[in-house]
């Protein structure tokens, strides 16, 4: 059974790892850490180390075919709901999340995209990652790319508040029942299925 580590804001564990080679090497030991669900996220999983070993700039935007990315599944402290956003360039609904822009602690690329985006305050992120993703995205006035997405577990305190900001047309919290209704992708509703156990699991734990 894998064993999910809460990382709160301020610790050393959820500082940026920047500059390489020490980025690139955090990236690939995150990779190797994350808790695959099945056969074919352990695949992914693989496919992504390779692609960090051969990709010098793996998580610069830069980066083509592609570049990692990281995202959050942000649970409220009751265990049922999700936050939300509706993109503003994509024009979906989708977990928060970015660019690594060549931080190789992927956990805290997910914790800051889900702090920046659903301006909630004392967000706690599990390590390790839960997901792997690759998708195609074409942002407008970009060529369509890769985002090599890593994603998390993110839990949000009982008071928390979403404030958002202009990367997105709306934010809510949703049941995930009601994921569908909106559109949401299959990764998106496995990134679900995978992840409210394991915050509901974390939230048992964890004294606010």
């Amino acid at each position: 059974m894998t064993r999910f580590e809460p990382l709160r804001p301020g610790t050393a564990s959820l500082a940026p790892v920047v500059g390489a080679p020490a980025a690139r090497a955090e990236a690939s030991a995150q990779l190797a850490a994350c808790a695959p669900a099945d056969g074919t996220q352990g695949a992914r999983r693989d496919d992504l180390a390779a692609f960090v070993d051969e990709h010098p700039d793996a998580l610069e935007r830069t980066c083509r075919p592609g570049h990692l990315t990281g995202s959050a599944l942000v649970v409220h402290a009751d265990g049922e709901r999700l936050a939300v956003l509706h993109h503003a360039k994509l024009d979906r609904w989708l977990q928060p999340g970015g660019h690594a822009d060549g931080d190789g602690n992927l956990a805290h690329v997910a914790w800051r995209e889900a702090t920046e985006e659903t301006g909630i305050v004392g967000l706690v992120v599990l390590r390790p990652a839960i997901d792997i993703d690759v998708h195609e995205v074409a942002p407008p006035s970009e060529e369509p790319h890769l985002h090599l997405d890593v994603r998390f577990v993110v839990l949000a305190p009982p008071d928390a508040a979403l404030v958002g900001n202009d990367e997105s047309h709306d934010l809510r919290w949703v049941l995930p029942q009601e994921l569908p209704a909106l559109g949401a992708d299959e990764g998106l509703l496995r990134l679900a299925r995978r992840g409210l156990p394991v915050a509901r699991g974390a939230l048992r734990r964890l004294s606010w």
